[in-house]
């Protein structure tokens, strides 16, 4: 939301013996009110009281024609205040609850976002100590003077109330449907498919410590298999790999599945402590149950995206995925969680946004015990059911402009080093300079060497130097005039922290600190393959990166192969 100046509420207690009125034009006295309110709400609560006085007044500011919904930045007794004079409810989803911890509303026209919001003014306060102390939270309840409190809050009105214009985003105003309703192959109950292959509940989003699932089958420890003593197993097919590990030289298979034992392998089997085996009769397959290598091959198809191959048979049971091309990793995090909560299998993957290199490894997945439960795999297999889990997104091949701001540099002073050093890293990903350009620290300047690289065919622009807190940088303020959108500056990155992001038009903007001059690997080199590949950085992803934002500056850099970013 956008806000202008706070306004003052005008002065209208004494004129006007009214406390609120609803959406049909029904006043109430404060003394039907608070009837009004023990009807809705139990009790007269003190934040109701205010509230309905708050709801009246943003409903004054609208025009009697304009259809609006409601936002509502606290779930504490506000939403309440909307419900009992507006239209808008929780239930008919005009009433939205964004909990901020504010006590403020916003009734906004449906069709532009236009509104109004009013909050309590803190610094209205100060003339009424009890409503001050209760707003605060100065004191237990029990030590509350409360028909003092309810005395205040009377006299105050709105006095102690502030609005302001505001637009409501753009995504508040789209209708979300829950579209198709399924049936959750974990719990059993129905939910909008839209959630994926499994309901939010069972993601690990349920409220609850336990909860009941429906028609779950009662599962044996395991079926029935056909198991023989190591010297009777010759002449007999493994029904499964069995690994060999020799510690500190080797792990794999010594035997595989369906391999025919021979006189000769009954010593290597006991001495690897195989005093039996598992054999594969020819019986029917197990009813209710799914064999290791044929969950992990009916996983991998559903896992593998856009740019990630995989091969058979597993291996031991398991399935590794590879890069098809250079790329950046995505990962679906919340379905690979909701996939790993699924008893007896499991998905290990790279960190999301991984630089990868052509065949290189990026995830492994398995049944975990020998015969996984029909359930179990279905379950898991409803999970991946709307979607790839994982992807390896090309970088493009970007004509890339880079501005150099600083007088010293433009008047020749100090020799310019940042070209050199944004060229290498390009060219570390195929991509192209098509021009450089330095201008001193003037936004006209700037501005104007901006849309030179532009027309020279730059589609993604990287500005060097400035960027500071001083005052005389104007490098932000030039980026502007020449037309930048959508700016994010500043990073929880360190080296990097005066990182900004930007669109100019189709453009891509980064503009990197002075802090790559001294350092190697620096913010750029984090959000740098992130652009190539397409995806968008918003203040959120740049919020995640502090968690793994802090470089050691490490005497021997290791990058990437470290935890900087991660």
């Amino acid at each position: 939301m956008g806000h202008t100046n706070t306004q003052p509420i005008p002065e209208e207690r004494a004129r006007n013996p009214f406390w609120c009125r609803n959406h049909k034009g029904e006043s109430y006295t404060y003394e039907a009110s608070l009837a009004l309110i023990r009807e809705f709400h139990g009790h007269p609560a003190p934040g109701l009281v205010i509230g309905v006085k708050m709801v009246t007044l943003a409903m004054a500011q609208l025009d009697e024609e304009v259809l609006f919904d409601a936002v509502c930045e606290t779930h504490s007794c506000l939403p309440d205040a909307i419900q009992m004079l507006s239209r808008c409810t929780i239930g008919n989803g005009w009433l939205k609850v964004t909990d901020l911890g504010r006590f403020a509303l916003t009734l906004y026209d449906k069709g532009s976002g236009k509104g109004v919001r009013v909050f309590l003014d803190p610094k209205k306060l100060g003339k009424w100590p009890e409503f001050y102390s209760w707003f605060y939270k100065r004191k237990p309840k029990k030590d509350q003077d409360f028909p003092r409190l309810m005395d205040e809050i009377r006299n105050a009105g709105d006095a102690v109330v502030a609005m302001n214009a505001v637009r409501i985003k753009s995504e508040y105003l789209v209708r979300r449907s829950h579209g198709e309703i399924s049936t959750c192959p974990m719990c059993g109950e129905a939910y909008p498919r839209i959630q994926g292959g499994i309901c939010s509940g069972c993601r690990g989003e349920s409220p609850y410590e336990t909860t009941c699932v429906a028609d779950t089958p009662e599962v044996a420890a395991g079926p029935v298999l056909a198991v023989v003593p190591a010297e009777q197993a010759v002449g007999r097919r493994l029904l499964h790999d069995m690994t060999q590990i020799i510690p500190g030289r080797e792990k794999g298979p010594a035997f595989r599945k369906g391999q025919t034992i021979l006189p000769g392998d009954i010593c290597r089997l006991q001495k690897m402590g195989r005093q039996q085996v598992y054999v594969d009769d020819d019986a029917a397959k197990p009813e209710g149950w799914v064999h290791e290598d044929e969950a992990a091959m009916a996983f991998a198809n559903a896992i593998a995206g856009e740019g990630v191959c995989f091969t058979g048979p597993p291996r031991e049971g398991k399935v590794s995925f590879t890069a098809r091309y250079k790329g950046v990793l995505w990962v679906d995090t919340p379905k690979l969680e909701a996939f790993n909560s699924v008893p007896g299998v499991m998905c290990a993957t790279r960190k999301r946004y991984t630089v990868l290199a052509e065949n290189e490894k990026l995830a492994a997945s398995r049944a975990i015990p020998l015969f996984l439960p029909e359930h179990d795999f279905q379950v898991a297999m409803a999970g991946l059911s709307d979607g790839p889990l994982l992807k390896v997104l090309p970088m493009r091949r970007a004509k890339i402009g880079i501005l150099v701001t600083g007088t010293e540099v433009f008047r020749g002073l100090i020799q310019d080093r940042f070209v050199p050093i944004i060229r290498s890293k390009a060219e570390q990903y195929g991509c192209d300079i098509v021009d450089a350009i330095i201008t001193p620290d003037d936004r006209v300047a700037i501005r104007e060497g901006v849309r030179a690289l532009l027309n020279a065919g730059a589609d993604l622009l990287v500005t060097t130097a400035g960027l500071s807190v001083d005052p005389d940088d104007v490098t932000k303020q030039g980026l502007m005039d020449a037309g930048c959108r959508e700016i994010i500056y500043g990073a929880p990155i360190l080296p990097g922290a005066m990182t900004l992001i930007a669109r100019m038009g189709d453009a891509q903007v980064i503009g990197v600190p002075a802090c790559g001059l001294y350092h190697d690997i620096t913010s750029f080199d984090l959000l740098f393959p992130r652009l190539l590949a397409g995806l968008p950085i918003t203040r959120q992803d740049m919020a995640e990166i502090g968690h793994g934002g802090f470089c050691m500056e490490c005497s021997v850099c290791i990058f990437p192969q470290c935890a900087f970013g991660r």
